[in-house]
Parts: C-alpha cells; structure tokens; sequence
C-alpha cells in the first residue's frame, strides 16, 4: 500500500467532520507544490515532504494537528498558527469543528515551507561534496 493509499484509508475512517476537513486539506497542500510527496511515518501519519518533512496531519478526537516541522523559521502573516509557541522548531494549527482554515494562507504558508526546506538543502549539498572528494 502506498503512503497515498495510506492517507485515503485514513481519510475514509473519518466519517465526521474531520475527515472532510482533513480531505480538504490534503487538497490544499498538494496544490500549494506540485514537488510535494505524501508519507506515512510514525504508525500512522500522513507527513508531507518537499527536501524534507514539512507537515504532519493528525486527527484527534476533537480536532484535526497540522504541525510543521520548521513552523517557528517560517513567516505566518495571516496567523494561523495556534498552538506550538513554546518550543523553537516547530508550529502547529489545531483546526476544531465548525472551524475554517484558510486554503490562500495554508497555500502561502506550505510555500514558505518548501522555501525553507530547499534553502537548507543547499546549504547541506556544498558540504556533501567536499566530504566526497
């Protein structure tokens, strides 16, 4: 089975809000970049990648986690970031029922973790190089 198989199988468990939410967001996030991978990791998360991990989704009992793995590096203008403001890495927004997220922002914020994530891939690349000569 596929991550993406995976991701379906988990979508279609949820037959309340959250799986609705979660479709729509996992919509959002591969239009953001058409380089973005679905993964599963972690005994069953959907992890989406460009250069890296970038976000994990999760659904619990009364919300759906969307935690991005660089979340404090990278700008938020819109705000959507909720929760995760303790830590130095990573940021996270809790989507609960009857909440809306906003499909531009998301767009925008996925973007800046794809930028994110390729600058320090070529940051690690020059230093990779060296070491094979």
């Amino acid at each position: 089975m596929t991550p993406s198989d995976h991701i379906d199988q988990l979508i279609a468990g949820l037959p309340d809000w959250r799986g609705k939410t979660l479709a729509g967001i996992r919509k959002t996030i591969l239009e953001a970049d058409p380089e973005i991978i679905e993964e599963w990791k972690w005994m069953g998360s959907p992890v989406w990648c460009s250069n890296g991990n970038m976000v994990v989704g999760n659904a619990h009992k009364d919300k759906i986690k969307l935690t991005f793995s660089h979340g404090a590096s990278l700008a938020d203008p819109e705000k959507l970031f909720n929760n995760g403001f303790g830590g130095k890495v990573w940021r996270s927004i809790d989507i609960f029922e009857g909440g809306e997220i906003d499909a531009q922002a998301l767009k925008e914020l996925i973007r800046a973790a794809v930028g994110y994530n390729q600058a320090k891939a070529k940051k690690k690349a020059p230093a990779r190089a060296k070491a094979q000569k």
